[in-house]
């Protein structure tokens, strides 16, 4: 039985890590009838994709050339909603900031690593290829565990 509707990443602002989990996401589990987003935590106007975080999806056969940062609201939660933060700051602030948060992980945690996704932020191009496949390894995780959830 499926546990979740939506799944929403979350990180600061919604330009690199999250997008890249979505798209990660989007790419290998295929049931359609889980709504796979991503948000960020501090979106002062709407910004596309990281340009190295692009380069990095492209070279892996992904893109989010059309995203677009979004703001996390508190709309976003819901009980049918998983919202995984990349990191163990991020969501520290949605559980101080949003009254609704429920539901909130980091991936690393639901995935049953504990591991933080490393922000590339201001990095080298390597950084983001890197920060690539961590997530890439924790989505697989992440893919098995819903799976399992589904049965």
């Amino acid at each position: 039985m499926k546990n979740y509707d939506k799944i929403l990443f979350v990180s600061n602002g919604n330009t690199a890590t999250s997008p890249m989990a979505e798209a990660i996401l989007q790419n290998r589990f295929r049931l359609e009838d889980i709504l796979i987003e991503s948000r960020g935590l501090v979106v002062l106007f709407p910004e596309p994709v990281n340009p190295k975080a692009e380069a990095v999806l492209v070279r892996n056969g992904l893109t989010m050339k059309d995203h677009t940062s979004r703001q996390l609201t508190e709309d976003d939660f819901d009980p049918r909603t998983l919202v995984l933060a990349m990191d163990s700051k991020v969501k520290e602030k949605m559980l101080s900031s949003f009254e609704k948060a429920q539901n909130v992980f980091t991936l690393g945690e639901y995935v049953g690593t504990a591991e933080d996704v490393t922000d590339p932020y201001g990095g080298s191009l390597g950084d983001y290829g890197h920060c690539y496949e961590q997530l890439s390894g924790l989505i697989a995780l992440l893919e098995n565990k819903l799976t399992e959830e589904e049965r």
